[in-house]
């Protein structure tokens, strides 16, 4: 395989794992490359609306572009229905449902090798939790205080004996 081969395919893969990132479905990569002066591979997924073709096909580019790999050409800009992205080796389809189903492209690919994408899941190994220590009895809560009703303050004197006036009483002057 050559170098530009496996770049294209880490593209493609890329590009499958993205898409199944936003949710896409039916994400298949077909290598056409034996038989097609095209591209090297071919990615074709689906959206189940417009604003999720939209969101997978930002997905793809920014991602990218955030590797310094930029889209050649794209097509279907104005399109709610079906999306291009052409990254050199790399075609990658965005299909709405109702569009994958009509222009029967699976059917176009389907002599081609498909490419595997989903990485092989990993058996973990499986922890033994310890048993938490047993608790220990809590002691009875301290008896709570009874609040005392609230009481009226009896209002200052003064040096005369008189009473000072409160804040909310006018005083004549």
């Amino acid at each position: 395989m050559k170098n530009a081969e496996v770049k294209f395919k880490k593209i493609a893969i890329e590009a499958a794992r993205l898409g199944d990132s936003k949710h896409a479905e039916n994400i298949v990569i077909y290598e056409p490359s034996k038989s097609s002066t095209l591209a090297d591979y071919v990615v074709l997924m689906t959206a189940d609306s417009v604003p999720q073709l939209e969101a997978v096909e930002e997905a793809v580019n920014r991602a990218f572009k955030e590797q310094g790999l930029y889209v050649l050409y794209r097509e279907g800009g104005d399109s709610r229905a079906w999306k291009v992205l052409d990254y050199g080796g790399v075609l990658v389809h965005i299909f709405e449902t109702g569009a994958r189903e009509f222009y029967s492209m699976d059917a176009l690919f389907a002599s081609f090798r498909q490419i595997p994408w989903r990485e092989a899941a990993v058996p973990r190994k499986t922890e033994v939790k310890k048993a938490a220590p047993a608790a220990r009895p809590k002691s009875k809560p301290a008896a709570k205080k009874k609040a005392k009703p609230a009481t009226r303050k009896k209002p200052a004197k003064s040096a005369r004996g008189k009473t000072k006036p409160t804040k909310k009483t006018n005083r004549k002057k």
